[in-house]
């Protein structure tokens, strides 16, 4: 009878040693995910359902311009860091949403992302003004424009978009930045003031915050801004709310 209950006091205490273990581990694993709130959500992020179906054309005009898109994404992705393609769904699904009629890019590329803009302008009535540093890229996005019949409601100012924005007077909707990381901060500052309260300032590769840092803390310590992070395919996309007023 000794022998067993020796067996069974050894038996608890290891059971014991082994419940404490795992109770550090996961304390371990908790405070390491605070420590990486974006990890944490990364992690939640790929247990979710993924965008696994092409979008589907209401009219032959839409069908025309998601082809064109194909083509690009393609045949000229290739050193033009154009957004994914679900990103720009995203893009696309937030402009016909809030009823933009004006749009500023900046960073143009070879204009993927600017068609998507586009695919909501031409059903409420709006305009993208997109501004693009390189001659090359800005040659080959008015071409895709042009292929894809949006040309007349696409504005290209091509130069640099820290000088070139200056010339901006009018309200926007919908601000996109997607260029020099460092220069986010400068953007941001120059046209948040032109961003329509109840409009949005979307950026690009969120998840590159070292490089954007005062960026990130400017949409995330001001109180008139509300903002969340998407993680799509890995760049994620800040999406920050210039909140109505009162009245407003």
């Amino acid at each position: 009878m000794l022998g067993k209950h020796k067996y069974v006091i050894v038996s608890m205490v290891l059971l014991a040693a082994a419940v404490s273990l795992i109770v550090i581990e996961d304390n371990d694993a908790r405070a390491q995910e605070q420590r990486r709130p974006m990890s944490r959500v990364r992690s939640r992020w790929d247990r979710m359902p993924q965008q696994d179906h092409s979008p589907i054309p209401s009219n032959e005009q839409e069908k025309k311009i998601l082809d064109i898109l194909e083509d690009m994404f393609q045949n000229q992705r290739g050193g033009m860091m154009n957004v994914p393609p679900e990103d720009g769904r995203l893009l696309r699904l937030l402009t016909e949403a809030v009823g933009a009629k004006h749009v500023v890019e900046i960073g143009t590329s070879n204009g993927y992302s600017g068609i998507w803009f586009c695919l909501a302008l031409r059903t409420t009535g709006g305009k993208l003004t997109t501004h693009e540093i390189d001659a090359r890229r800005a040659a080959l996005a008015r071409e895709n424009f042009k292929r894809a019949g949006v040309d007349k409601i696409v504005t290209l100012v091509e130069g640099d978009a820290h000088e070139t924005v200056a010339r901006l007077k009018e309200p926007i909707d919908i601000l996109f930045i997607d260029a020099d990381k460092p220069g986010y901060i400068d953007y941001f500052n120059k046209l948040l003031p032109l961003v329509r309260h109840g409009g949005l300032i979307l950026a690009h590769n969120t998840n590159m915050a070292g490089q954007m840092q005062d960026y990130i803390t400017a949409i995330t310590t001001n109180p008139e801004l509300e903002t969340l992070f998407v993680l799509q395919q890995g760049a994620g996309v800040g999406v920050t709310l210039k909140k109505r007023q009162s009245g407003n």
